[in-house]
């Protein structure tokens, strides 16, 4: 496998609680990727004219902006269904909250279309709606998100824009941002606005930020404009105070998917025991195998057989 980050990028990202990478995944990823997105949003282009704001209104959380988000699996290859469980991505989280053992508790692919809403947003961080609380002292004990860009991110196809730890410590106090996700202050966005960074890059880029590090979604203004974009958010295994799917609860959705070709590490991040795990026994696996009959028990057998032996 290629090198697709640098202790440098790990280092940054624990400073600064955020950072981009430019083309983290490679030409054919984002092929097969952006090719999945056309099969399940069955959309590519989207209006000639950007959704246009009311007069006198401002950014906000719209429904319209949510209404092409979905949680994998999805009825495709598996290009889309296990690209937030791709091998260099988990490493990437494992590096940052400095663990072997890592979770994958959100994975959502977001469509967006210009014209189909207004996707300006608000600067927000987003424990609100990981945790119960509030990000822990120690960074390790938070979790990671990732977008990737499955389409060019240009300015005009509504790239997240961010601002880093340090720049908003610096103006609102440290560690506001883990006190509540709008401080009472006059106005968030105007005091923000001057450290405003843009993750704008090329499909195969992702941007990797922290759960108290303010961000904002930017609308689509291009022509006929769309982009693609995987979510992937990792936390330490057995955290227990941060969460966002609970993957049991989405039963009907195309799990063998998943589970056709997913390894058993890429399955450990979604909860599934490994291979020698006492949960494995001749009789969960079996049971296992005519749940998922495409499903690759040899590990967990040959693990049971030298436990055993």
């Amino acid at each position: 496998m290629r090198e697709r980050y640098t202790t440098e990028h790990v280092e940054a990202w624990r400073r600064d609680g955020a950072l981009v990478i430019p083309r983290f995944f490679d030409a054919d990823e984002v092929a097969a990727v952006a090719a999945d997105f056309r099969e399940v949003f069955g959309q590519e282009t989207g209006a000639d004219q950007a959704l246009q704001r009311a007069p006198g209104g401002s950014a906000s959380f719209s429904p319209a902006q949510f209404k092409t988000i979905d949680s994998i699996p999805f009825a495709c290859s598996s290009a889309l269904n296990l690209i937030g469980l791709h091998p260099a991505l988990v490493a990437f989280a494992r590096a940052r909250l400095e663990t072997d053992d890592v979770h994958l508790y959100q994975c959502q692919a977001w469509a967006k279309y210009t014209g189909a809403a207004d996707y300006e947003q608000p600067f927000h961080c987003d424990f609100l709606n990981h945790t119960l609380t509030v990000p822990d002292d120690d960074d390790r004990q938070n979790s990671v998100t990732i977008i990737c860009y499955f389409t060019d991110a240009t300015e005009a196809l509504g790239p997240t824009h961010y601002v880093v730890r340090p720049d908003s410590d610096r103006v609102l106090g440290q560690g506001a941002a883990s006190a509540g996700d709008r401080p009472a202050v006059a106005d968030l966005d105007t005091l923000l606005a001057p450290f405003d960074r843009s993750t704008a890059a090329p499909a195969g880029s992702i941007f990797a930020y922290g759960i108290d590090v303010y961000h904002r979604g930017s609308n689509l203004t291009a022509p006929r404009g769309h982009r693609y974009t995987v979510t992937a958010c990792f936390k330490r295994a057995g955290d227990e105070a941060i969460g966002f799917t609970a993957w049991p609860v989405s039963l009907t959705k195309p799990w063998g998917r998943i589970f056709e070709h997913a390894t058993p590490d890429q399955l450990a991040c979604l909860g599934v025991p490994r291979p020698g795990h006492p949960f494995w026994t001749a009789t969960t696996i079996a049971r296992n195998q005519a749940r998922h009959p495409g499903w690759d028990a040899a590990p967990y057998r040959e693990a049971l057989e030298r436990r055993a032996g």
